[in-house]
Order: C-alpha cells, then sequence, then structure tokens
C-alpha cells in the first residue's frame, strides 16, 4: 500500500499512542491476493481437521485401540461428515469474530458503510441489520458495553474530569476497572479491548 509510508507508526510508549490507533485510516487494508486467500483456506482446513479427528466416531475407535490415525481415514465418507460438522463449526466461529470485530471497529467510529464494504461489499442497510448493535451514537454521558475475546467491558464517561474509563471482566474472569484518563471514548475502547483480548481463555486467539 503506497499510503502506508503517510501512516504514522507510534510505539506504545508514545504519549500518542492510542489517540493515533484509534484514529481510522483509509484504506483500512489491502485486497488479498489469490495466494493470501489459499493460505488462509490450508489454515483453516487444519483447524477444521483437527476438529474432526477429536469428534469423528471413527478416530475414537483408533484412540481407544491405541491406533495411530492415519490421514488416508480422512477419506472415509464418515470421517467426511465430521469434517462438514466441523466446518459448520468453523463459520460459526467466524461469524462471532467477524461480531467482534465490527463492534470494536464500528465503536471506535466506523460506520456501517464502512463495516459492509469490509464484509465483501454488502449494503449498510445488511450491515445494520446483521451487526445491529455495532455503530450505536451515545451522548457524552452514556456508557457502552463492549464484548469481545469471550469477555465484556462497560466504558463509562466522568463528567467531573471530561474523561473516560472502563470496567471489563475478561473470558478467564480477571477483572480490572481503568482510572478516568482516557481523553475519548475510543480510547478507552482500544483499552479494554486490549484487556479483553490479553486475557482471553487459554488456547483462543482473536485477531481484529
Amino acid at each position: 500500500m503506497d499510503d502506508a509510508v503517510a501512516i504514522p507508526v507510534p510505539e506504545r510508549d508514545d504519549e500518542n499512542f492510542w489517540s493515533t490507533i484509534t484514529t481510522l485510516v483509509e484504506p483500512a487494508w489491502s485486497e488479498p491476493t489469490d495466494d493470501d486467500t489459499f493460505a488462509m483456506d490450508d489454515k483453516v482446513l487444519d483447524a477444521s481437521r483437527a476438529l474432526a479427528e477429536r469428534i469423528s466416531t471413527r478416530a475414537l475407535a483408533y484412540r481407544t485401540a491405541d491406533k495411530p490415525f492415519d490421514s488416508a481415514l480422512m477419506a472415509a465418507p464418515d470421517v467426511q461428515l465430521a469434517l462438514l460438522r466441523a466446518l459448520y463449526e468453523t463459520k460459526r466461529s467466524v461469524d462471532r469474530l467477524a461480531e467482534s470485530a465490527a463492534t470494536v471497529a464500528g465503536r471506535n467510529g466506523a460506520s456501517y458503510t464502512q463495516l459492509g464494504t469490509a464484509w465483501g461489499g454488502i449494503k449498510r442497510q445488511s450491515a445494520r441489520l446483521k451487526w445491529p448493535h455495532a455503530v450505536v451514537k451515545r451522548s457524552a454521558g452514556e456508557s457502552i458495553p463492549l464484548r469481545y475475546a469471550g469477555g465484556s467491558a462497560v466504558i463509562h464517561h466522568d463528567p467531573n474530569v471530561d474523561a473516560w474509563w472502563y470496567t471489563a471482566t475478561a473470558a478467564d474472569q480477571q477483572d480490572e476497572e481503568s482510572e478516568a484518563v482516557h481523553t475519548t471514548s475510543a480510547e478507552a475502547i482500544a483499552r479494554a479491548t486490549e484487556f479483553l483480548l490479553t486475557h482471553a481463555q487459554p488456547g483462543r486467539q482473536v485477531s481484529t
């Protein structure tokens, strides 16, 4: 992306780090190449096959007999049905992760038009129907709920100091309450998102 050179890249200890990263960059991405999508297919298949082997009745029989599950056994129709079931769970995972990404983007200033464009070019109205709570216009005094990486947070505004703060409970049941030091709701959302991602359940990885 030619415009990348114009995008500021502060490090974490920079005083402008949070205000910079919560400022929406346009364009937000470059179109993936065929190589990118094929590589993603491979990773999705690897994850789905791993789940298929865990839920497959035939694979269980091999484990019970203390025998290795040869990759050739993937050709069995029942194993392919287990793979199909695993791929369905993959789709559900994608839907959950997409809702999280849309919510974080929307709460940080992205519009439904931008969310729809990112989701394969669907219309603004379709994006609103798909993620009805992603983009919410609120007054400065209202709290903002957020769910991400299996946890949840609420972003609050303190009118006495005109600053934002958050309370959060992560997927691993860790709690955090920040000080009212964030100058914008977007900064508080970014910090809450970071906490929720850091304390996701073991073995879970969530991308934004």
